[in-house]
């Protein structure tokens, strides 16, 4: 049984600029910030550790309940940020998700920063959310290698009593992060050039496999024969 882990930012769609409008307007609701944002890096991480610098970046009080409002608060106006932007899903993507999610051998999860329920909202906007069950979130870590531990757990609960085989663990992913966080639980690694990163800057980080993108499927299936 394969197990496949999926990022979604980058690597299955890209949201048009939601996720950084929705941040940029949930702190404007919660606390009346207008400044930009930036200066904080995304690629690559969590929700939880994004919030966590913001919050510190603007003097708020570095607290839990200061972190909840700023994820209700963007949990709130991201369908409405999604609704308004011109995103898309990536060249290939719906094909190879619908081929792979119609195998027996196959099981398609999830391995992202973005908040459990705002990964939802995207894949559902998106036409994608039916072809995943399980996966690790961004609610709970800020390092993405405890997500990814957090997927492989999942994945295990999901799958139980099989066992999964760490020859047939993969990890999906557009971004240097996601080939650590897949190493960091023995998976191997397929690097997309779809995100940000320079498709050299993906080979220098060394996944088992590099694609510019996805539109050939069939040389993307040929991995899984």
């Amino acid at each position: 049984m394969h197990v496949i882990l999926f990022d979604i930012d980058g690597t299955l769609l890209h949201s048009g600029g939601a996720g950084q409008g929705g941040i940029e307007f949930a702190l404007k609701l919660a606390f009346g910030i207008t400044a930009p944002t930036d200066g904080i890096p995304t690629a690559g991480r969590t929700d939880r550790g994004i919030g966590r610098d913001l919050i510190r970046f603007h003097g708020l009080e570095d607290s839990d309940s200061t972190l909840a409002r700023l994820q209700e608060a963007y949990l709130r106006v991201l369908p409405d940020e999604l609704a308004s932007r011109q995103g898309g899903v990536y060249p290939g993507v719906r094909e190879l998700l619908v081929r792979l999610s119609g195998r027996d051998d196959v099981r398609l999860g999830l391995l992202t920063g973005n908040y459990r329920e705002a990964a939802w909202q995207k894949l559902r906007h998106y036409g994608l959310a039916e072809h995943f069950a399980f996966g690790g979130f961004g609610d709970d870590h800020a390092d993405r290698d405890d997500v990814a531990r957090q997927a492989l757990t999942a994945a295990a609960e999901h799958h139980a009593p099989q066992t999964i085989n760490r020859e047939k663990l993969w990890v999906i992913g557009d971004t240097p992060a996601d080939v650590r966080c897949g190493r960091a639980i023995g998976a191997r690694v397929i690097a997309v050039g779809t995100g940000m990163y320079s498709m050299e800057e993906l080979r220098q980080s060394e996944p088992d496999h590099l694609f510019a993108d996805f539109a050939d499927v069939d040389s993307v299936l040929s991995l899984w024969p």
